[in-house]
């Protein structure tokens, strides 16, 4: 038999684009080389599912950086609506509970895993699981079969799905970059991406029960001086995480390579700069750990007191000039360094992949190879936390399932 189309990977990518070509009577066959389909869908948000989000095209594409723009094809043919009413269609509602994310009502991936599944069931694509492809054959620039450990399957196109290196621990191996090299493309540097992130300092460990909101991070390098975000931070044993990490992470992996070490500066106190701080505790009466609990959490009030090497029995009027402009300045920016992460295995994206110069964004297919298209993580595009990278996937499985 020969397959009009042969999809390798089954993320929401893959289905999305086996899904969009069999509605045209396509003879569709999906390959899988886990033992079950969206293994990493079914883990997205802690199995809640965050979706996508309600912003606009335009804003949506902006928060993806400067690779954005190329994805405005893509979301033209199938965005945040589309997806919705396409889930709607399946037998899975959606809503946003807090105006913008997106989730199941069910609040399970496992219900849109579910839904899918009975889709692809009744359009007949074929689902084989249990594939790891090991090989592209081309014959005339057009990949002619699918070669995987046990059998060999011929084609007319082929969309490569494969996802990044994140979440190894559920099967990524970066697989689909070995493919797509040997058939003549390229790929960027890979970085782990949405992950925590270590600390050369170990205070941080102390301070591990607490939610910071509003933290903002700025990367204190002269040359990287414009990299900065704001969101809530989380200390842990090993350094920092939390929401603002974890969409920061995409820019500071590569710096954190780059350099081994990347200062950072971060302020705790809710955006107060340094005249506010020292106007409200001139306002205490109390002693200086108890006056800083009145902005900090008060095991990092401990700890900020410990780093001006101050005691903290005392009042803020009692401490001398130098330690006082010290303290000042702590809260306000808070100096930490980092030195790395728990690496692809806790990273839930990739940053970096196929190069998007060698990809059309209009129909995601390959300006190398005549039959070939991409979609998802594979390529070179990357999103913050907010359903932005689930959502890519669907909008671009969509696109490069229209076979254009």
């Amino acid at each position: 038999m020969i397959y009009d189309l042969i999809v390798i990977g089954s993320g929401a990518s893959g289905i999305m684009a086996s899904i969009t070509a069999s509605k045209d009577a396509k003879k569709v066959l999906l390959l899988e080389k886990l033992p079950t389909i969206a293994s990493k869908l079914k883990a997205t948000g802690g199995g809640k599912c965050n979706i996508t989000n309600t912003l606009d095209n335009d804003d949506f594409m902006h928060r993806f950086g400067r690779n954005g723009r190329f994805i405005q094809d893509a979301l033209k043919v199938f965005d945040h609506t589309n997806l919705i009413d396409f889930l709607a269609e399946i037998g899975v509602e959606t809503h946003a509970p807090d105006g913008f994310r997106v989730f199941p009502t069910s609040h399970s991936s496992q219900t849109i895993i579910s839904a899918l599944e009975k889709k692809m069931q009744e359009l007949g694509i074929k689902l084989k699981c249990s594939q790891k492809v090991v090989k592209l054959i081309c014959e005339d620039n057009n990949i002619t079969k699918v070669q995987t450990a046990d059998a060999t399957y011929n084609c007319k196109n082929v969309v490569l799905a494969t996802g990044g290196l994140g979440f190894s621990s559920l099967g990524a191996e970066g697989d689909g970059y070995e493919l797509s090299c040997e058939v003549g493309h390229n790929v960027t540097e890979l970085y782990p991406a949405m992950l925590p992130l270590h600390t050369k300092e170990s205070w941080v460990a102390n301070c591990r029960a607490d939610t910071i909101a509003k933290a903002k991070i700025k990367v204190d390098m002269k040359k990287h001086k414009k990299l900065q975000a704001t969101g809530d931070l989380i200390f842990t044993k090993k350094g920092i995480r939390g929401p603002v990490v974890l969409d920061f992470a995409r820019e500071l992996t590569p710096l954190i390579s780059k350099y081994d070490e990347v200062p950072i500066v971060i302020n705790l106190t809710g955006g107060m700069n340094e005249d506010a701080i020292l106007q409200h505790l001139k306002k205490q009466t109390t002693n200086i750990k108890d006056a800083i609990k009145t902005i900090l959490p008060e095991s990092l009030a401990k700890e900020i007191c410990s780093l001006a090497d101050i005691k903290t029995d005392i009042t803020f009027c009692k401490i001398d000039g130098i330690k006082k402009d010290k303290l000042i300045s702590l809260l306000a920016w808070t100096p930490l360094t980092l030195i790395g992460s728990d690496g692809f295995k806790m990273a839930m994206i990739t940053k970096g992949g196929i190069k998007l110069k060698e990809i059309d964004p209009k129909t995601m297919k390959s300006k190398k190879v005549d039959n070939l298209y991409f979609c998802g993580e594979v390529i070179d595009i990357d999103g913050p936390c907010g359903g932005y990278n689930l959502q890519w996937s669907f909008s671009s499985g969509y696109l490069a399932g229209l076979l254009r």
